[in-house]
Parts: C-alpha cells; structure tokens; sequence
C-alpha cells in the first residue's frame, strides 16, 4: 500500500497554517492509483453481506459509487444540507471550526439493509459518526467503514470501532 500513500499530495498549511492537507485527486487522477485503490476497498469488503454503499459527500461518490458497481450493489450519498431533495433525514456534527448537517434520502435504505460508509479520509470522526447516526436512523446496520486515509492521532478509527463496527483503512499518515 505504499506505492498509494506515495500518490496522495500533501499540502502543507491547508486550509490554515499547521494542517497537511492530504489530497487524493492526484491518486485519483493516476489509473492505477484509483483501480488499486477501488480492488484493495472490495477485496477487503467482498463476503460480508453488504447490500448498500453509503458514500459521504463528496470523494466518498467517486469511491463509493465503483465500489458499489464491483460488489453489485446500490450506492446511496450522504450529502452537506440542502444538496438533496426532500424527504430527508439530518445529522448535524462538529467541525474543528463549528457545526454542520448531513443529509440522507429518506426510503431507500431497509431496515434489512447492510451498508459500508466510504469517505476519502477518517480524521477526528465527524462525518463518519454523523453518517453512521443517519443509516441507524432509518434502522439499517452499518456493517463497516472505510478510507483511503486515516489520520491515527486525531482518534476517528478508535470511535467507530468502539461502536462495534468494522473500519477499513488503505494508508496511515502522521500528524494532522
């Protein structure tokens, strides 16, 4: 998984002084960046029962929609407020900065329904948790989430897998 971790830009003081922003359009932009990245999310996914792909606004639409073609399943978007139409469910969560709202789509998600959350990034939590709030919320099980980056220090795995549920990190990067 190194050769990934070497395609992922970092800028440093992003969005604010002292914040590496870890980018994964430049992976995402390399071919075999991105079709690594799509098989290790399915090879480790591939056998649990899952039924449904949440993908959490917005790089979590681009990996999360081909991993749901290559399991065979459908993909629903968690979105920031307003982006989707009514009827919707909200989860507001905090930022390093505030506050915000997430959104899922109300009737497509049974509670039948085994669903993987998949983002671009696992930091403090936030979206994660506010993702895995709104899939119970309509009763589904959340059977597992997974990135392409995990930010160790600021905590994020350690909550989700403290619920139960099953994480799924490709690369590990240190500091904020």
């Amino acid at each position: 998984m190194k050769h990934l971790e070497k395609k992922i830009r970092s800028i440093p003081n992003f969005p604010k002084d002292g914040i590496v922003f870890r980018d994964i359009t430049s992976l995402l932009h390399d071919s075999e960046g991105l079709r690594d990245t799509v098989d290790l999310t399915v090879e480790r996914w591939t056998s649990k029962g899952i039924t449904k792909i949440v993908g959490i606004d917005a790089r979590g639409f681009i990996l999360g929609g081909a991993v749901a073609y290559k399991l065979g399943v459908g993909f629903l978007p968690v979105r920031k407020h307003g982006k989707l139409p009514p009827e919707t469910i909200s989860q507001k969560y905090q930022l390093e900065y505030g506050e915000d709202v997430l959104e899922l789509s109300k009737g497509f998600l049974e509670p039948t329904d085994k669903v993987l959350i998949i983002d671009d990034l696992i930091a403090t939590g936030g979206t994660a948790l506010a993702s895995i709030s709104l899939v119970k919320d309509v009763g589904a099980t959340v059977l597992g989430c997974s990135f392409v980056i995990n930010l160790p220090e600021l905590g994020g795995i350690g909550k989700i897998e403290n619920m139960g549920i099953q994480t799924f990190s490709i690369c590990n990067f240190p500091g904020l």
